[in-house]
């Protein structure tokens, strides 16, 4: 493995571009490999069993490519697999998603923290361990999402549909005193404009795809891989609907692009 090698990145549909964005601001000379698993979206209410055959085909279509490191860029994918991708591939660096728990915890005022996530994520064990490890002291409402992901993978950020399942998913939080809200899944940072208009200011919102972007950029250098300059690039892969991404991509990657098609 050499350091000019891409970095593969996938998720369930296209909210891993959130964390795609840290990564290229992060390390601007890496050139990535992007794969939405768009035809099997949300993962949230797939099997854990399920969520680790597409992890596993998606890891080997993005080694065949050359990829020298893995990012999970989903929430539900890193608890149903990240374990088992690790064990397979113990020379690969890999990097999972967790909620931003600890830093919300920090973040709280009033003591109360919010969570919009899949159901997927706040059934799993690894959510409930973070509580216990890190909101022990503060008080932490959750709000799973349904149909949320769906409206973001068709585009819909700012459509009356997606502000009023919003707005049903936050005015419970708000009712509670949170004023801290975790975005624990990928896909929710591209809310982030409709969230301003549906939140108070003192609200903040807190997510991890620069924590991220930061681990990624560790484990390089500690596996001597980081590349210093480029000209980097990125490359889209689907197993969805190539048009419907190669549509949303101005919006939410900042540039066109083709997307090539993954089964």
């Amino acid at each position: 493995m050499t350091d000019v090698a891409p970095i593969g990145v996938f998720d369930s549909g296209v909210g891993g571009i959130s964390v795609l964005r840290e990564i290229r601001t992060r390390l601007p000379a890496e050139s990535l490999l992007y794969v939405a698993d768009s035809g099997h979206v949300p993962y949230g209410e797939k099997t854990p069993e399920f969520i680790r055959e597409r992890s596993r085909r998606i890891t080997e279509f993005l080694l065949a490519r050359g990829a020298k490191a893995l990012v999970l860029a989903c929430n539900t994918a890193t608890v149903a697999a990240v374990a088992d991708l690790r064990e397979r591939y113990p020379r690969l660096p890999i990097v999972g998603m967790e909620p931003a728990v600890k830093p919300a915890a920090r973040a709280t005022r009033s003591g109360v923290v919010g969570v919009l996530a899949t159901s997927g994520t706040l059934k799993s064990a690894k959510f409930a361990a973070l509580l216990d490890r890190f909101a022990t002291d503060v008080r932490v409402v959750t709000q799973p999402c349904p149909g949320l992901v769906e409206l973001i993978e068709a585009g819909e950020l700012q459509g009356e549909a997606t502000r009023a399942l919003l707005s049903r998913y936050v005015e419970p939080l708000l009712a509670e005193g949170c004023d801290t809200l975790i975005l624990g899944c990928t896909h929710y940072p591209f809310l982030r404009p409709l969230l301003a208009q549906l939140l108070p200011p003192s609200v903040a919102l807190v997510d991890t795809g620069e924590a991220v972007a930061r681990r990624l950029e560790h484990l390089l250098d500690e596996h001597g891989l980081r590349r210093a300059e480029g000209p980097a690039s990125a490359r889209f892969f689907t197993s969805g609907d190539p048009a419907m991404l190669e549509a949303l991509l101005p919006v939410l990657w900042g540039e066109r692009s083709e997307v090539e098609t993954f089964a």
